[in-house]
């Protein structure tokens, strides 16, 4: 059983930006360690498990490694350290022509030339080799082994249906939890597959929808970042009771615009880069800011008037990217593969480090380890930096430090 408070981890969107996350964890698995011991090393600390887009991949790694907190964190980093483009989508010359090169001769040339209406190029890249690395990095079956031990009490995932437009929410929980209904936002309990990590990371217009089979929701459905009005929400309804929130940009960030001068117009590239992160970051920020004033309303109610609300308080932790994600990614687009850059090129991604044009998009499609590993270590120091409040957030504050052992050990196949 988890201890009380539950806490949910909620894991946001970002395509490569989500290594972020990856540095956040493995500085609190090394707190937990050292606290608990051997201890740390095993139970997640999570109950609750939710996560959109890329960070639908690594929620749904951890939750079938629930009986192996530690472990699984460095399976995850193992991966994220040392990934290459070509592990998530076709960056070859030939699976870059197949898909980018048509898509964008449709954007310039018009949607009714008679080439066009044969290819139908459905995406920019073609992202079948992610089902490849899902299969080895996120062992589905294990799952329901981890609900029916009660290592993990609730997992979900997000996506977006193209075919009816609602905002869906698919959980699996070791007890039935009621499924809720909000304007354009749907939750629908569901054995959790491949067919749902690749709809939700299936960032629009770059890589292709993805079908899932649900009774009364089969379709069509994209990343689920799209249309997220309320990231929280699923976590508080599946039972969290406080929250650790993983952020991948923009929230703590610094205030200060960034100066380019750069006066020219914007590019494609820009353009859709900006577009990219309103769907990604600023949802989150948004929610975050409406639990903390609805926390902040609760507190000034009297205990007779608080029996009488279903609202509770949430007790929030937000960790978030204290650097310009953008900044980071402008330095590293050369180590995007040769036909990706052309590609991104055609679109206006431009130069590198400050004169860097359009990184805003490449940020998202940079699966390369100079930059995973830089967000890597960016996670980590800003998570060492908030060593207390982490500390405080999970009770570990109060725990004496033991001593540490063997770290259990996860062989991907």
């Amino acid at each position: 059983m988890h201890e009380t408070p539950l806490t949910g981890l909620v894991l946001s969107g970002g395509g490569a930006r989500a290594a972020y996350q990856v540095g956040v964890l493995r500085a609190i698995s090394r707190f937990r360690r050292e606290r608990l011991g051997s201890r740390g090393r095993l139970k997640s600390p999570f109950g609750v498990i939710c996560g959109t887009s890329a960070g639908a991949i690594n929620a749904a790694a951890l939750a079938c490694h629930a009986d192996r907190f530690e472990a699984s964190v460095e399976v995850l980093a193992r991966v994220w350290e040392g990934f290459s483009a070509d592990q998530v989508y076709r960056a070859d010359s030939l699976g870059v022509i197949r898909t980018g090169a048509r898509w964008l001769t449709m954007m310039s040339i018009g949607w009714v030339i008679a080439r066009w209406r044969r290819a139908r190029p459905r995406s920019l890249l073609d992202n079948e080799p992610l089902f490849e690395l899902l299969q080895r990095l996120v062992p589905l079956e294990r799952l329901p082994m981890m609900l029916a031990q009660r290592h993990v009490h609730a997992v979900a995932v997000t996506a977006s249906s193209y075919t009816g437009g609602e905002h869906f929410t698919f959980y699996d929980s070791v007890d039935a939890i009621e499924p809720w209904q909000r304007s354009q936002r749907v939750a629908a309990p569901a054995r959790l597959s491949y067919a749902h990590l690749m709809a939700s990371s299936a960032i629009p217009f770059v890589f292709p929808a993805g079908h899932i089979e649900h009774p009364g929701a089969s379709g069509w459905f994209g990343d689920g970042s799209m249309r997220q009005t309320a990231p929280l929400s699923p976590a508080i309804h599946l039972g969290a009771q406080r929250l650790l929130i993983i952020g991948a940009g923009r929230m703590q960030e610094p205030a200060a615009p960034r100066q380019t001068g750069d006066t020219s117009y914007p590019t494609l590239a820009q353009i859709a880069g900006h577009a990219m992160s309103s769907i990604f970051l600023d949802a989150l920020a948004v929610d975050v800011e409406r639990l903390r004033r609805v926390n902040r309303t609760l507190a000034l109610l009297p205990d007779h008037v608080l029996t009488d609300t279903a609202l509770r308080p949430i007790e929030t932790l937000v960790i978030s990217p204290t650097q310009r994600i953008d900044d980071i990614a402008a330095r590293h687009i050369g180590s995007l593969p040769v036909p990706v850059r052309a590609l991104l090129r055609g679109a206006g991604v431009s130069g590198q480090g400050s004169s860097a044009r359009g990184s805003a998009l490449a940020s998202y499609l940079l699966f390369e380890s100079p930059f995973t590993r830089e967000l890597i270590a960016l996670g980590e120091a800003d998570t060492e930096a908030r060593r207390d409040e982490v500390l405080q957030f999970f009770g570990w504050d109060k725990t004496q430090q033991r001593e540490s052992g063997a770290v259990p050990d996860i062989v991907l196949p």
